[in-house]
């Protein structure tokens, strides 16, 4: 068993949302449809859990098992959304100079292929991943819209172009035949619900962002995937919570709680009823005790037995 204290702890920081990387992320508050605004989930307390980083050059840094801090990629662009949107929300300047702080450390880090090297001292031999991917260019269109550099366009597109070359050469998306696209958060893992719609609000934001200038085939990869999703929604319950991924490991109450939130941006987003159904189908699951206790005494067993420990 690979049960041991720092598991306990990290499990119970994301139970309790005392883990930055596990704070609320519930439906985005100043996202818009039509246009590039706001960010679809609500990252805003990734920035405000972290009040002494706001007004100095610093960001965040992930602690791994070992008690290294490194940069997590995936931190940076979420900590740069949630900014984001908190100079939307509240005109402050300081958010909008830590928003352009991670869209520059974005654009230094991005390597040649496109990609970050997300994973590296986890997975150093499938260190790319989808979620990164997406969260990066859609933290990259937004810079864009505000500032107007085409670097951070530049750069998006070619976050992109990596997140839909096939895993199987390299990229972060699996290709299944008949236009069928998923976007993989690792790409040597089983799917995992919440990345892919994080990869797919990325491949969204580009093709808005580009609009009528845009390359079709982004826009086919988009609906491919779209729909993709939709077909394979049932893979992401056992009937009475969600599952984190199609191997059938329990969401917790952080990634159902998420899982929830996504459902509604896709529907906001799309318009699409299945997601809407979802959304109320999970909250029912979430409202029901029992459900939430049998849910919660199957993931703790699964976070005791299992081998890594990352979700």
């Amino acid at each position: 068993m690979a049960l041991n204290i720092y598991n306990i702890r990290k499990w119970y920081r994301m139970m309790a949302g005392k883990s930055v990387m596990h704070v609320n992320q519930d439906l985005g508050k100043a996202f818009n449809k039509e246009d590039i605004m706001g960010y679809y989930n609500n990252l805003m307390e990734k920035v405000t859990s972290l009040p002494l980083l706001l007004h100095t050059d610093n960001l965040p840094l992930y602690r791994t098992p070992s008690g290294e801090d490194v940069t997590f990629p995936v931190d940076i662009f979420q900590y740069g959304l949630g900014a984001y949107d908190l100079f939307l929300t509240t005109g402050e300047q300081e958010y909008r100079r830590k928003f352009l702080q991670c869209c520059q450390w974005a654009i230094d880090h991005q390597e040649a292929n496109g990609a970050w090297n997300t994973f590296f001292f986890k997975y150093p031999d499938a260190p790319y991943g989808g979620m990164s991917q997406g969260e990066a260019a859609s933290l990259l269109v937004r810079g864009f819209k505000e500032t107007g550099n085409e670097d951070y366009l530049s750069a998006a597109k070619r976050a992109i172009d990596f997140l839909l070359l096939d895993k199987a050469h390299g990229g972060c998306t699996e290709y299944l035949g008949d236009n069928k696209v998923v976007l993989c958060e690792y790409t040597h893992l089983p799917v995992v619900l919440n990345g892919w719609i994080f990869a797919w609000f990325g491949l969204f934001d580009f093709v808005k962002a580009t609009g009528k200038d845009c390359d079709n085939k982004y826009v086919e990869k988009l609906n491919g995937s779209l729909l993709t999703l939709e077909s394979m929604l049932p893979s992401f319950s056992c009937g009475y919570w969600s599952l984190y991924d199609t191997n059938g490991k329990m969401a917790s109450p952080f990634y159902h709680r998420l899982h929830i939130a996504q459902m509604e941006a896709m529907y906001a987003l799309t318009s699409h009823d299945i997601f809407d159904l979802y959304a109320r189908r999970w909250t029912a699951n979430l409202n029901n005790p029992v459900f939430k206790s049998i849910a919660f005494v199957k993931k703790a067993w699964q976070k005791i037995i299992e081998k890594e420990h990352w979700a």
